[in-house]
């Protein structure tokens, strides 16, 4: 193989930043609530971030709000016209976690199932 078909087939850098993604899972019905709770805002420039931050019992905290910005780092994936979006730091944290949605008479919010946390305190909004 020549140095000019190595380059042809090794994508550039531009484009694989710009379709960098992360291995976070968005049910179907945490993305419904997610569109339902954007339509109430009445904004259609707010994404959903989930990130993690030293605090809490165990050592780690969640994060989880709408937000406009767009941080150098991000990472992004869409369910269903829904964006989600990482800052860089946080991604290894929250790999192939699952949000979802409860809606019970116990137990009512958002909900992170999480493989990478190896323990968590006693309320669930911390972990290590």
């Amino acid at each position: 193989m020549s140095v000019q078909d190595t380059q042809a087939t090794t994508p550039d850098s531009a484009a694989e930043t710009a379709t960098e993604t992360h291995g976070i899972v968005l049910t179907d019905v945490a993305a419904g609530k997610v569109k339902s709770l954007l339509e109430q805002e009445g904004r259609d420039d707010l994404r959903l971030r989930i990130g993690v931050q030293p605090g809490g019992c165990s050592g780690l905290i969640y994060q989880l709000y709408f937000d406009e910005r767009s941080l150098d780092g991000d990472l992004v994936r869409d369910f269903g016209g829904v964006q989600v979006v990482v800052d860089r730091m946080s991604a290894p944290y929250l790999t192939d976690a699952t949000i979802d949605f409860a809606d019970t008479i116990e137990k009512q919010g958002f909900t992170i199932d999480n493989p990478n946390a190896g323990s968590s305190c006693a309320c669930g909004d911390s972990f290590s």
